[in-house]
């Protein structure tokens, strides 16, 4: 007995991923339609970024099929490297409310 290896998957679910990410760059082209400022605007640009990478990549690269710990070592060290920059962002302008202080009472 011989089994076809090959999958394929049906084309209305790439069909239907299509959809879902032109939705969400329709959502994200109206941040900027609505004129949205500061922290919101950046907040749900980023929003809208990360879940449309997240689709792309569980789906065309088929990382939805694979095992849990394929999927552990794409997203662990990502989470990582957010939570490395995000600490760097907090000494940065702790560093710049420092020296601001400093230099500023130091006439």
């Amino acid at each position: 007995m011989t089994q076809d290896v090959n999958q394929q998957h049906p084309v209305s679910m790439y069909l239907k991923v299509w959809g879902w990410l032109f939705v969400l760059s329709f959502f994200s082209y109206m941040v900027d339609y609505m004129e949205l400022q500061g922290l919101l605007r950046w907040s749900l640009i980023l929003f809208f970024m990360v879940i449309k990478a997240g689709v792309i990549l569980s789906v065309f690269m088929h990382v939805k099929w694979e095992s849990l710990n394929l999927k552990l070592l794409l997203i662990i060290p990502t989470f990582a490297i957010v939570v490395f920059i995000a600490l760097m962002a907090f000494e940065g302008d702790y560093t710049l409310m420092n020296r601001m202080l400093y230099y500023s009472t130091a006439d």
